[in-house]
């Protein structure tokens, strides 16, 4: 499972961020890490540089090999929780679509 992690501008993407969040991504998701192939991961603050509520925002596509990737998003007050509130949601579609595909 190959995991790109990306910030934008108004971001500080530090090599110290950007390592801390992509263990917790591979922690989170490593009993799916067979069926995932790449994971891509947006963190963005969608105020720029003002002040606001939930204004934090991480967008995590996950690739699915042989099926559509699958995006979730999620806007919180920092980036960690915006980063755990998307892994909670990807988790619970993954356990979805995967538990769909298990019963057919």
């Amino acid at each position: 499972m190959i995991i790109q992690f990306n910030t934008d501008k108004n971001i500080n993407g530090s090599e110290e961020l950007n390592a801390s969040f992509i263990s917790l991504i591979s922690n989170k998701l490593s009993r799916f890490s067979d069926q995932i192939t790449r994971i891509e991961a947006h963190l963005s603050d969608v105020n720029a540089n003002k002040e606001g509520q939930n204004d934090i925002r991480c967008l995590l596509e996950a690739r699915l090999e042989g099926m559509q990737p699958i995006a979730v998003t999620n806007k919180a007050n920092t980036k960690e929780e915006a980063v755990e509130g998307a892994l909670d949601k990807l988790k619970t579609s993954l356990d979805t679509i995967l538990g769909r595909l298990k019963n057919h």
